[in-house]
């Protein structure tokens, strides 16, 4: 039976599907890979990976044992944070997953106050669109996870905020002025409850699609568009913490004149709440919170 590290060389081998990009990450030569790779398909009695010149590819048998590779390390990282979670200090890795424009413009102040409390505490970190982040939770990835909207979870949710959405622009001052600009409307790719959340909102009010409009595929793009006045764009509030004094920033208002706002929560399996590590996290975040509504 193979070693946990050779477990660990199939699994990254499995990963890479090259042997030059596992041997750099397992920071041994080509050809003592490819040594210890024959002693371990010898091992198994049959051939794990078939050599070609476009890389590597798994045979049937290979599959197999990689599942079963896989399945082990998964458990041992398991028993690994058990055991760290019954040490009296905050350790261990924390495995996130969280949705770009939080981790982007709001998770590393978080991050920052945590690593500096805990600093035996290590941090594995995922960003993706929401719904990206709800699979890394279904498939067992990570330990919490962070997305926009509402979520249909039946594990343990925790409100962090919600956000006002804004009009933004160098020029327009009301939402009306939209239908007399030439200028594009600028919009991100996003999850589709958001964009449709915004298309509701504008035929809501506007009965008519905009003029124009510009999609990019990041939202810090369009946000960095709209600053420099090439259009207009609608964006939370987490986004502008610091815009510029030029720009003008219109609240958006749904059909009860009530603010339109997205909101953020903090999503996870009761089983991951009960690490030293994960519990550490989601209190540093209420504590945060708290004193960011004070300021």
């Amino acid at each position: 039976m193979s070693s946990l590290s050779e477990f660990q060389l199939l699994s990254i081998l499995a990963q890479e599907m090259n042997m030059r990009k596992a041997s750099e990450r397992l920071f041994v030569s080509q050809p003592a890979l490819s040594q210890r790779l024959q002693t371990i398909e010898k091992d198994w009695g049959t051939k794990l990976f078939i050599r070609s010149q476009k890389g590597l590819a798994l045979t049937p048998s290979g599959e197999h044992v990689i599942q079963f590779v896989n399945e082990v390390l998964s458990k041992q990282e398991k028993v690994r944070e058990t055991i760290y979670s019954l040490q009296s200090e905050v350790s261990g890795t924390l495995k996130i997953a969280v949705a770009s424009i939080v981790g982007q413009n709001w998770l590393p102040q978080v991050l920052k106050k945590f690593i500096d409390r805990y600093p035996q505490a290590k941090i594995s970190l995922v960003t993706g669109w929401s719904s990206e982040i709800l699979k890394c939770l279904y498939d067992d990835q990570v330990h919490i996870g962070i997305i926009r909207g509402t979520p249909d979870w039946k594990g343990i949710k925790v409100h962090l905020f919600n956000d006002p959405l804004y009009l933004v622009d160098r020029e327009i001052t009301s939402p009306e002025q939209v239908l007399n600009t030439d200028r594009p409307f600028i919009q991100f790719k996003s999850d589709s409850n958001y964009y449709q959340e915004i298309q509701d909102w504008w035929m809501r009010n506007f009965k008519t699609s905009p003029k124009r409009t510009v999609v990019v595929d990041q939202i810090e793009t369009c946000k960095q568009m709209a600053f420099n006045g090439i259009g207009y764009a609608i964006l939370p509030a987490i986004t502008l913490t610091k815009a510029d004094r030029d720009i003008f920033k219109i609240p958006l208002v749904d059909e009860n004149n009530e603010p339109l706002q997205r909101d953020t929560w903090l999503l996870g399996y009761e089983s991951s709440f009960q690490l030293k590590q994960v519990n550490a996290f989601v209190e540093l975040i209420k504590e945060y919170i708290a004193e960011s509504s004070e300021e």
